[in-house]
């Protein structure tokens, strides 16, 4: 049987964290990749156990996670941010990269980067982000 691959969520901002809800909800194996050690702990704290923390300065610290990885969502908090979480997970993972942004203007910047989607979104529903074969529908 083929290892389930994980969901991965980066950028951390209440979009994120609704979503996260989400996967939680519907018991979907997911990975949240953070940049810090303190958010580390506050997501560990909120009951997510598979927390990547990787320097997003340093490329070498972006060694492949010990489990497989499928789609990666990153939620935009900040462009900068945003842009090394791509850099890092576009090495991870074969599988679409989307890209969650209240703003119009960097489409291109992320779609350079790896970005296969690249979605405006002002609402805090992520829902339609998961298809059937996520859920195992």
């Amino acid at each position: 049987m083929m290892e389930r691959e994980y969901i991965v969520v980066a950028g951390m901002n209440e979009a994120a964290l609704s979503f996260i809800r989400l996967l939680q909800h519907k018991e979907l194996p997911f990975a949240v990749i953070t940049n810090n050690k303190q958010e580390e702990k506050e997501l560990k704290n909120i009951g997510i156990s598979a927390v990547i923390r990787i320097n997003t300065n340093h490329r070498s610290s972006w060694d492949i996670p010990n489990i497989a990885i499928g789609k990666v969502f990153v939620f935009e908090s900040s462009l900068a941010l945003s842009c090394r979480y791509l850099q890092c997970c576009s090495l991870w993972t074969t599988k679409p990269i989307y890209v969650i942004t209240p703003h119009l203007n960097p489409r291109a910047i992320y779609k350079g980067l790896g970005a296969k989607y690249v979605i405006y979104s002002q609402s805090g529903g992520h829902g339609f982000l998961l298809s059937a074969q996520d859920t195992g529908i």
